[in-house]
């Protein structure tokens, strides 16, 4: 999907690492950088699985790499396993979550919406480029 001069693709969020922010089911929208800061959650192809998608935190930058984890800890399979990411592997920042209807209740968390910082775990595409990694 291309808006203006920037890209976006959209993934749908299969895993538990990112809960409670994100959880299965969730779908966002991944605009298309390599620019991204401690703090930012990041879609990636996964470094040990190159045809699955991860969705993490950006936790530390180093050079030319970074170190993702997931917020959900004893769901997730980060950087504390597999080591710091190469920077190639990003495919971009999560800017937005839109909500399935089991999501949209009142009182359901809710992702901030200027540049979001939590992002799920699991990845798989979407239909339409919508897709969601663990």
């Amino acid at each position: 999907m291309v808006v203006g001069r920037c890209m976006y693709t959209r993934l749908q969020i299969e895993g538990l690492s990112m809960v409670p922010e994100l959880a299965p089911g969730d779908r966002v929208v991944v605009r298309k950088t390599h620019q991204v800061a401690v703090g930012d959650v990041v879609a990636l192809r996964d470094p040990v699985e190159p045809d699955r998608y991860l969705v993490k935190r950006v936790v530390a930058l180093e050079h030319r790499a970074l170190r993702v984890e997931g917020d959900n800890a004893g769901a997730s399979r980060d950087s504390r396993h597999f080591g710091p990411v190469p920077l190639s592997l990003v495919i971009g920042r999560v800017v937005g979550r839109y909500h399935t209807a089991r999501r949209s209740l009142p009182g359901s968390s809710r992702v901030p919406p200027s540049s979001v910082r939590e992002a799920p775990s699991s990845v798989r595409e979407a239909p339409s480029s919508v897709r969601e990694a663990h």
